[in-house]
């Protein structure tokens, strides 16, 4: 389950004396998980604010409450308080599980092309307000990708294809032995780098 280190336990429990409301606690809930945007939330919880489906972890003067939803991707989840390098004190949450995990070597070929693309490729281009989606996945290997936002109709696009999504598929996905263009770059709204910008 959940661990919350014993520093993370007295800053929740000083917090929680400041407030001064009764049997007050901290709720704790998975956002978009298993997403590559998933996140944890953590908020005070009064006790009229409980749903009554919560999982309840007894810390030393408060309790803290996971979600019924979230528990299954909170499972292994650390809270513990740090301290940075200028001195100052942060809450961090650790969920391993949160993003969801990696399919395994008996999944499809789909499966593990979707993972990588969602988890790894999709979360580097949108830096550039770029994006793929996987269109097809043949039984022999190919992938056939659409460019989105960014980079629709980018000039790097022929680049970004073969030397960082092809390379990344092929080295993370077994089977796969070539990724393809399916996208009609001229259609492009705002590319990155514009077709003609590139010599």
């Amino acid at each position: 389950m959940i661990q919350i280190t014993d520093s993370a336990q007295t800053h929740f429990r000083k917090l929680i004396e400041r407030e001064g409301v009764p049997g007050m606690g901290v709720r704790v809930a998975a956002v978009d998980p298993g997403t590559p945007r998933a996140d944890a939330r953590l908020e005070f919880a009064d006790p009229a604010d409980l749903l009554g489906d919560e999982w309840a972890v007894d810390c030393e003067g408060f309790t803290l409450y996971v979600a019924a939803d979230s528990v299954a991707w909170l499972d292994g989840a650390e809270i513990d308080i740090v301290t940075g390098a200028a001195g100052g004190q942060q809450l961090t949450i650790k969920a391993p599980r949160i993003k969801g995990e990696a399919p395994g070597d008996a999944a499809s070929l789909v499966e593990r092309v979707h993972w990588v693309v969602e988890n790894e490729i999709n979360p580097q281009l949108a830096s550039h307000g770029g994006k793929v989606a996987v269109q097809e996945v043949s039984a022999d290997g190919v992938v056939l990708l659409r460019f989105g936002g960014g980079c629709q109709g980018c000039g790097m696009a022929d680049v970004t294809l073969k030397q960082g999504i092809e390379k990344t598929l092929m080295g993370r996905v077994p089977g796969i032995v070539a990724v393809r263009d399916a996208t009609d770059h001229d259609s492009g709204q705002a590319p990155y780098i514009p077709r003609d910008n590139v010599a």
